[in-house]
């Protein structure tokens, strides 16, 4: 499989929290020539690679699994659905947008409802969109035809934006940027890494259900006692409409590191390690300071006893809403501070950390 196509095959795999098979099983299938694998209850996903060694300091390589989506609450009378998030979205952003919902007999088409402007009083045009006022159609007339369909209370419900990638612009357009470019990037290290011989063992981890509340990183890090991270995200662009002096993850600017968000506080000489990595390789970098956001580092951090951590992130633009824009460019950026990163480490600079 061609990198671009495992990129396409995660993007358009249907997975939200605590539904993640459908990317982990493209994972398996990229990765199955050199590494063996093993599954939790959660559908966590530990990669090990045959050219590992077994008696040398390990460093974990995390990307989730799942995206942002919605499960299905109630069936209402008219045939219509109630739902509630998974995951954080602007509300405002949802009306007319296109799902999948999943059934026994695969998955099927809807859109979330709009009101006809015809229809609606001021009271309404200036209210707040709350999951309250907003439900999914299916083409449904009752109830009952909903439930013929298959749909059941609990279902998973995805986006539907299937990727495209337009090369002569290097720009991706499709759903769930935020991880499966970084499940794409620890894959694609994991591949590369093959006959480079680091002084370090590596081990890679496609954790789920990061979206609500970084749970699935909590059992990783339960099962493997890593020396160190580095945790590859799908991490929201600022460059429209952040003013230029804010601006600190620029679509096409390279990988974004990360000092700290609302949750973690990056390990800070590790922070320095990696940014020094990338100018002496040459390769583009970003560095960030974030007042909003999360991700597995705030878990990892202090687990085990404590845990050197650093976020790489891929720019994306309109994160967390049906359209997402990003760039092979800025992929292929945090592809190669992995690789780098993973090679100058040593048991001794980890400790230093």
């Amino acid at each position: 499989m061609e990198f671009l196509e495992l990129i396409r095959e995660l993007c358009d795999a249907r997975g939200v929290s605590g539904f993640e098979d459908e990317a982990v099983s493209v994972v398996r299938k990229y990765c199955g020539d050199f590494a063996d694998f093993k599954e939790d209850s959660m559908r966590n996903l530990y990669i090990y690679p045959r050219y590992n060694r077994g008696n040398r300091p390990l460093v974990m390589l995390d990307a989730h699994s799942d995206e942002v989506g919605f499960m299905v609450h109630a069936i209402k009378p008219d045939g219509t659905l109630r739902f509630v998030n998974l995951g954080t979205w602007n509300e405002k952003a949802l009306s007319s947008s296109r799902v999948q919902i999943r059934t026994p007999k695969g998955y099927i088409k809807g859109v979330i409802s709009a009101i006809p402007p015809h229809f609606m009083s001021m009271e309404q045009r200036m209210s707040a969109v709350t999951y309250e006022n907003l439900s999914i159609d299916v083409g449904a007339t009752s109830a009952e035809e909903a439930l013929a369909l298959g749909i059941k209370v609990g279902a998973p419900v995805v986006p539907l934006t299937p990727f495209e990638y337009d090369k002569e612009r290097d720009l991706m357009h499709g759903k769930a940027f935020d991880d499966r470019l970084g499940a794409a990037a620890v894959a694609e290290i994991l591949k590369r890494l093959q006959g480079r011989s680091p002084d370090v063992d590596v081990v890679g981890v496609i954790s789920a259900q990061e979206e609500v509340g970084l749970r699935g990183i909590k059992a990783v890090m339960a099962n493997i006692k890593p020396d160190a991270a580095i945790c590859f995200e799908g991490c929201p662009a600022d460059d429209t409409f952040a003013p230029e002096y804010l601006v600190q993850d620029r679509l096409k600017g390279g990988v974004m590191i990360r000092h700290m968000d609302s949750t973690v506080i990056c390990t800070p000489r590790f922070v320095e390690f990696a940014e020094e990595t990338a100018r002496e390789e040459g390769i583009k970098v970003q560095m960030a300071v974030r007042t909003g956001g999360g991700n597995n580092g705030a878990y990892i951090v202090s687990a085990n006893g404590g845990t050197p951590v650093i976020v790489a992130g891929v720019p994306v633009r309109y994160i967390h809403t049906f359209d997402c824009y990003a760039t092979m460019e800025d992929v292929e950026s945090n592809i190669l501070l992995g690789l780098s990163t993973v090679q100058r480490l040593t048991g001794e600079i980890i400790k230093n950390f």
